[in-house]
C-alpha cells in the first residue's frame, strides 16, 4: 500500500495530508485554463467593428491597445503591443475569428508589463496569445473575458502575417514628437543627415507640432521618407514630460516613448534590414566609415549573431557656437543650426553615458530607450572612435568653461551635401 509500514499516528497523519494535497493539486491542474484556444462558439462570419486608431481603449480603461503581430519566433503566437496599468490588469483574453468556417476561438493572453517602468502606474506591455493550430487569423479582439458578443469588441488586424522581401535597409523610429515642436532647422538637418547616412524610412510618432513643423512633414511624407503614427497618447492618460515617476506624478512617462519604440520595431520588422532608435536631436556619426552601410556591415563582420549595437551619446551644447556657418537664409528659419556646434562636452567619470541603438529587429523582444530588455542575440558597444551619437541640445555641463570642450568636427565631413540638401526643402517648404 501507498501508506503502509509505519503503524505510528504520526505517519499516517503525513500520508493522509500528502494524499489529500496531491488530489487537490491533480484537481487544481485540471481547473487551471490552459493556454491553448479552444472554440466557444460559431458565427457565419467575424463581424468586429475593425480599428484604424493607433491608441485605442478596453472598456476598463485600464488597457490600451496599440496593434497585434503575428510572432513566429517562439511557436504560432500573436504579440499585442499595448499600455497596461500594471496592477489592475489581471486578464485578458484573445478572441480569434476564423475565416471562412467562422469559429471564434477564445485563448488566455500572457500579460507581460515591461520592467522599464520608472515607477509610473501604466507601462508598455507585451498581451500574448497562442493561435489556434489550424487556422491564421487576421483579425483579433482583446477582451477582459472569455466570454460575450464579438460583435460588440474592436477588432484589429494582425500585422506580420506574410513575410516579405526587406524593402529598406534602414528605418528610423522617433518617438512621440510633443510639445509642439518647432525646431525646424535642427529637425530638417538631421532628416537630412539621415538620408545622406542611408536612411531610406523615419518612422514619427506624433502627438502635436508647429504648424510650420506641419508643412515640413507634409513634405517628407509626400516625398515618401516620413511615416507619420499619430500618437494622442495624452487623450486616453495624463502623461509626463519626464522619464521618471518621481520627477511628476502622472500616469505614464514620456508620452508613453517606450511603448511606441516596441511598436516601431514590430511594425518594421519584416520591412527593414536595421531599426534605428534615436531622437531628432541626434545622429548617430560614423568616425570611420563613410555611412552607416559599410559601417554596420563592418561591425556585423567584427561581432556575428548580434541583436543590438550601442551608441554613446554626445552632448554638443547649443550653447557654444562657431560662426563658420553662418547662413544667411537659415536665420529666419526657427530652430538650431548644428554646423555651428562642434564643441562636445568631455565625459564625466562618474556620469552614465546613455546610449542609442541599431538594431535588427527580428531579434529583439521588447527594448527599453537606452537598451534593449530581451533578444535573441546579445548586445554590443560600439567603441567611440568607430561612432557616437551627436546630441546637439542645450548643455549638461553648463559651467564647463569652453576651453575644457572637446572640439570634434566630424560633422563638418558632410557640410556640402548636407547645405545643397537642406537649402532644396528650406526652399520648397519654409522659405
Amino acid at each position: 500500500t501507498l501508506c503502509g509500514g509505519k503503524k505510528s499516528y504520526f505517519a499516517a497523519t503525513v500520508c493522509i495530508v500528502t494524499l489529500t494535497s496531491m488530489v487537490t493539486l491533480s484537481y487544481l491542474g485540471l481547473q487551471r485554463p490552459s493556454h491553448l484556444p479552444k472554440i466557444i462558439y460559431e458565427v457565419s462570419k467575424c463581424r468586429g467593428e475593425i480599428t484604424n486608431s493607433t491608441i485605442t481603449p478596453l472598456t476598463d480603461n485600464r488597457t490600451f491597445i496599440i496593434s497585434p503581430y503575428f510572432d513566429s519566433r517562439e511557436g504560432k503566437v500573436t504579440r499585442v503591443i499595448g499600455i497596461v496599468h500594471h496592477e489592475d490588469v489581471k486578464q485578458l483574453f484573445c478572441w480569434f475569428c476564423c475565416q471562412p468556417d467562422g469559429k471564434i476561438y477564445v485563448s488566455k493572453a500572457t500579460i507581460d508589463v515591461h520592467s522599464d517602468r520608472f515607477g509610473f502606474p501604466y507601462g508598455a506591455a507585451d498581451i500574448v496569445c497562442l493561435e489556434p493550430e489550424n487556422c491564421d487569423p487576421t483579425h483579433v479582439s482583446i477582451h477582459q473575458s472569455p466570454l460575450g458578443n464579438i460583435d460588440q469588441l474592436p477588432s484589429f488586424e494582425i500585422k506580420n502575417r506574410k513575410a516579405e522581401p526587406f524593402p529598406v535597409d534602414f528605418t528610423l523610429c522617433i518617438s512621440a514628437m510633443f510639445g509642439h515642436y518647432n525646431n525646424v532647422l535642427q529637425f530638417i538637418q538631421s532628416m537630412e543627415m539621415y538620408k545622406i547616412l542611408g536612411v531610406q524610412k523615419v518612422v514619427i510618432y506624433k502627438n502635436n507640432c508647429s504648424h510650420l513643423m506641419e508643412k515640413v512633414l507634409r513634405f517628407y511624407m509626400e516625398e515618401g521618407t516620413v511615416e507619420i503614427i499619430p500618437w494622442p497618447i495624452n487623450s486616453h492618460l495624463r502623461v509626463s514630460s519626464k522619464w521618471h515617476f518621481s520627477m511628476d506624478e502622472k500616469d505614464i512617462g514620456y508620452y508613453g516613448q517606450i511603448t511606441a519604440l516596441n511598436d516601431c520595431i514590430y511594425r518594421n520588422m519584416q520591412r527593414s534590414k536595421f531599426v534605428v532608435l534615436n531622437d531628432a536631436d541626434e545622429i548617430i556619426l560614423p568616425l570611420k566609415h563613410p555611412d552607416w552601410k559599410t559601417m554596420m556591415s563592418s561591425l556585423q563582420e567584427q561581432n556575428p549573431g548580434t541583436a543590438v549595437f550601442l551608441f554613446e551619446n554626445h552632448i554638443f551644447p547649443e550653447s557654444v557656437s562657431t560662426r563658420t556657418f553662418n547662413i544667411s537664409s537659415w536665420n529666419t528659419v526657427p530652430g538650431v543650426n548644428i554646423l555651428n556646434h562642434v564643441h562636445r562636452e568631455p565625459d564625466r567619470k562618474e556620469v552614465f553615458n546613455p546610449k542609442k541603438m541599431i538594431v535588427d529587429p527580428r531579434k529583439v523582444i521588447q527594448t527599453s530607450v537606452h537598451s534593449v530588455l530581451r533578444a535573441y542575440g546579445n548586445s554590443v558597444n560600439v567603441p567611440m572612435d568607430v561612432a557616437l551619437v551627436y546630441h546637439c541640445r542645450m548643455p549638461l555641463q553648463a559651467n564647463l568653461p569652453r576651453e575644457s570642450l572637446i572640439r570634434d568636427t566630424t560633422l563638418w565631413r558632410y557640410n556640402s551635401s548636407l547645405i545643397m540638401n537642406v537649402n532644396k526643402v528650406l526652399y520648397q517648404t519654409v522659405l
